[in-house]
């Protein structure tokens, strides 16, 4: 037997024979071509084709997935109409009088080793994208299939690494795990393997030998066994039968209440990217919407979304949650969430720039049409509005100035609006230091963990190399937490966690003992959240 350990991506036991998918790239020739405009008809015919095949992955990840996770497929496929990347392909193609494959392999090389260069790790990520979309080309071009077919039987899926597209494209009824050598807990294989629910481990060292072997794959501990001895399989297959007693047990936890044994009371809302995610939320019972991230709009569009098209969107969401409180965003562009219309500088520091609540204050004529739709919306059910980025008292005194000034004007055009809710996001240290201040002018808190960590530690979140590094139940964090929520409580407002570490079942005690009035987390984990706070004292 042999026995690996990698870096677990999501809970959960998976016993079956293991299937080494091992990649076959393109061998592309280099051939001289005599009618150079017929060669540049074939490439914009694969581009077509690849396009085309990427808008189906899109449409097959929104059904299993969910819209966020979906989204990577209409980013490649906007990568592929990119100007410089077809024109460095045209013009390899005429002046080299060369095939459509060597100008598309040299092109997404160039391309490739360009952004791995980078400084900024943002732009480092998308070195990997380039190579994935070159060699869809490149496949079409030779004549390839983009079928991923794993069998007819389910297997423990073993590789170097895993794109989301192919992840995407397996049969999910035969894809019992998957464990790959490279990839780090934000790649965006991991978050579709988290999405799925399937047992994941990565940073695994991996071995061809292991194809058709019996393996073990332990999400909890982050262990691979492979060829285990009779003793053990039988002993996992009791802690696999045990496993999914528990996660039935859990369905029985809905439509039960939020409270500790002692009879505390915490309210357990879902995190949402889309209006598509809806049916989740209500299908595991969550109480309301804690985060409804609106920045979908703007990703999905061409142009800046008008008031009419957002007013739709927050209204099928409020009416649809019947009276829960939904709590949306407002707009969070920049850092990696980068839309061409805005036409925003490149930054060195992008996470540390131009973003979210200060682009909305720099440019106010966006920001007062997406206030407008969400208080138009607020008639039609339970909003209320959370402003992301804030570092000081100042800021939202000039939001609430503007907000002022928006129901105003809808007042005078006889819009009628509801009862709404304002609160911040606290997620930059600047936020929870002054915390005692923001309480005084606001009606809620929601702390967003994943940047409060992120800028607390100064630890790039998304960079793998920093992974040992990151410790997001570091002291300094949670005493952050706590600072804000006991701020938030001398001022009578409520303070909620809307980022990762609400879903983190590890520190749910802790969170009510510090007094947190709400947890949102993704609509998966809400039933396993509630299951630890009926559980506690």
């Amino acid at each position: 037997m042999e026995e690996r350990t990698g870096k677990k991506i999501f809970n959960g036991i998976a016993i079956g024979k293991i299937k080494f998918l091992e990649k076959t790239e393109n061998q592309v020739i280099r051939t001289k071509v005599s009618d150079t405009n017929a060669e540049i008809e074939r490439y914009e015919a694969a581009k077509i084709a690849a396009i085309s095949q990427l808008e189906d992955l899109y449409e097959k990840a929104l059904a299993e997935v969910g819209e966020a996770n979906a989204e990577i497929f209409n980013v490649h496929a906007m990568m592929l109409e990119d100007d410089d990347y077809n024109e460095s392909i045209h013009n390899i193609i005429t002046t080299q009088e060369t095939n459509a494959e060597y100008a598309t392999a040299v092109t997404g090389d160039n391309f490739a080793e360009m952004f791995a260069n980078m400084d900024d790790d943002y732009f480092k990520a998308r070195s990997a994208d380039v190579k994935d979309i070159t060699e869809r080309v490149i496949t079409v071009l030779c004549g390839g299939s983009d079928n991923n077919d794993i069998g007819d039987e389910p297997v423990i899926i073993v590789a170097e690494d895993l794109a989301p597209s192919e992840t995407v494209q397996m049969d999910k009824t035969k894809l019992l795990a998957f464990v790959t050598r490279l990839g780090s807990a934000n790649s965006h294989t991991a978050i579709l393997a988290r999405t799925m629910g399937i047992p994941a481990l990565v940073n695994v060292g991996i071995s061809k030998d292991w194809n058709g072997k019996i393996g073990i794959v332990d999400g909890y501990t982050g262990k691979f066994l492979v060829d285990p001895d009779a003793d053990l399989l039988a002993e996992y297959e009791k802690k696999k039968a045990a496993d999914e007693e528990q996660k039935n047990l859990l369905l029985t936890l809905k439509g039960k209440e939020n409270v500790t044994k002692s009879g505390q009371k915490i309210s357990l809302f879902a995190n949402i990217g889309n209006p598509n995610d809806l049916g989740a939320v209500l299908a595991n019972d969550a109480g309301g919407i804690g985060l409804f991230r609106s920045e979908f709009l703007y990703l999905e569009s061409e142009t800046y979304p008008t008031e009419e098209e957002q007013f739709l969107a927050y209204k099928k969401v409020v009416e649809t949650m019947g009276g829960k409180k939904v709590i949306i965003r407002t707009l969070d562009i920049g850092a990696d969430k980068q839309v061409d219309y805005f036409d925003l500088d490149k930054e060195d520091n992008p996470a540390l720039g131009y973003r979210a609540i200060r682009i909305c204050l720099t440019r106010p004529e966006i920001f007062r049409t997406q206030l407008r739709a969400l208080y138009r919306a607020s008639a039609f059910g339970n909003l209320a509005i959370m402003y992301p980025m804030i570092i000081s008292v100042d800021e939202v005194r000039r939001i609430k100035e503007i907000s002022k000034s928006v129901r105003e004007e809808l007042a005078s055009e006889n819009i009628a609006i509801g009862n709404v809710e304002e609160g911040i996001m606290i997620e930059t240290p600047a936020a929870a230091l002054m915390s005692d201040e923001l309480a005084k002018e606001v009606d809620f808190f929601s702390i967003g963990t994943n940047d409060l960590t992120q800028y607390t530690l100064a630890i790039d979140r998304q960079n793998a190399k920093l992974d040992s590094f990151y410790d997001a139940h570091h002291p300094a964090v949670l005493r952050f937490i706590q600072m804000a929520t006991e701020n938030a409580h001398k001022e009578g407002i409520w303070c909620g966690i809307c980022g990762e570490l609400g879903a983190d079942t590890t520190l749910t005690e802790t969170f009510l003992k510090m007094g947190v009035d709400e947890l949102s987390v993704s609509p998966a984990c809400i039933l396993p959240v509630r299951k630890i706070i009926r559980e506690a004292e």
